[in-house]
């Protein structure tokens, strides 16, 4: 998004208007977002939607194919119930997505557009250390990062958040060093008006749309990584339901059920999809043409 896209909020109150029409225009995107919303409340309230209990074990019901009487999705390799597991388990993987991404979104934010905003050495001595992340592939750095602090939710979310908060702060300072030469800045700076006043009131309206929706396509990279924690034993725990961890419990019952051992990778993928989709739906509603 260049600097003649990026319209001052403060001046073009009905952009966000805007966007909202263009959005609805996007029918994959608002499928994309349907299925989102579906499994955020499937997550939110699967105490009441999971047929049974996710974590009761039955090893003479284990395996069990697709369509059993009692097992729409058939069973695990303890027998538990795969749909009430799937159900349950988005609850975690949802959260291992969102959580990260957000906490980077606010650091990395806040990064970026000071560095971004007063440049010079303060912008150097920022983006160089911010550069030093990225001679790390993300998915080694999230390894190390939570091989170091050890397994656990709490240790994965830190690590995913310590990878996320550099492309942010990458992103948010490129849109604040365009916005910060627009003419209503320079407008604002000959009025008098402080540098914090300008940044709350002229910078950040403009930075802060951009920088969300590149962090929406980052949840999808979240969860894939987060369940690449779990399958590798880094993540969750067992037996909480989670659906990295429930691929890595099941890759022993790949050649017996197949099906029921990749429905957790399906999970993923799908979910993964869909904020990808709503993601591009996102940035073409917010882009305007000169």
């Amino acid at each position: 998004m260049s600097a003649a896209t990026l319209p001052p909020v403060a001046a073009s109150p009905g952009y966000w208007a805007g966007v909202l029409t263009r959005f609805s225009r996007e029918k994959l995107a608002i499928a994309a977002g349907i299925v989102i919303l579906l499994i955020i409340l499937a997550a939110i309230f699967a105490d009441v939607i999971a047929p049974a209990d996710p974590s009761k074990a039955s090893m003479l019901r284990r395996l069990k194919p697709l369509g059993t009487p009692g097992y729409p999705l058939g069973s695990d390799e303890l027998g538990r119930d795969m749909l009430s597991r799937l159900i349950f388990g988005a609850r975690l993987s949802l959260f291992m997505g969102l959580v990260p991404v957000f906490i980077a979104f606010v650091i990395g934010s806040l990064i970026g557009i000071s560095a971004g905003f007063f440049g010079g050495r303060f912008n150097t001595l920022v983006m160089r250390t911010v550069d030093i992340f990225y001679a790390f592939p993300s998915v080694l750095l999230a390894i190390a990062l939570s091989g170091a602090l050890g397994a656990g939710i709490t240790n994965s979310i830190l690590s995913l958040t310590i990878v996320f908060i550099p492309p942010i702060a990458r992103i948010a300072e490129s849109v604040t060093a365009q916005v910060r030469g627009m003419d209503y800045v320079d407008a604002a700076r000959a009025s008098g008006a402080g540098s914090w006043l300008i940044i709350r009131a002229q910078v950040v309206g403009n930075v802060i749309g951009p920088v969300f929706v590149y962090a929406t396509s980052l949840i999808s990279v979240a969860m894939i990584l987060a369940s690449g924690l779990s399958f590798l034993g880094l993540g969750v725990k067992p037996p909480t339901p989670e659906w990295g961890l429930m691929l890595n419990t099941l890759r022993t019952a790949i050649y017996v059920q197949p099906i029921v051992a990749v429905l957790p990778g399906a999970a993923i993928f799908i979910t993964s999809i869909a904020f990808n989709i709503l993601s591009d739906g996102l940035r073409s509603a917010m882009e305007v043409k000169s």
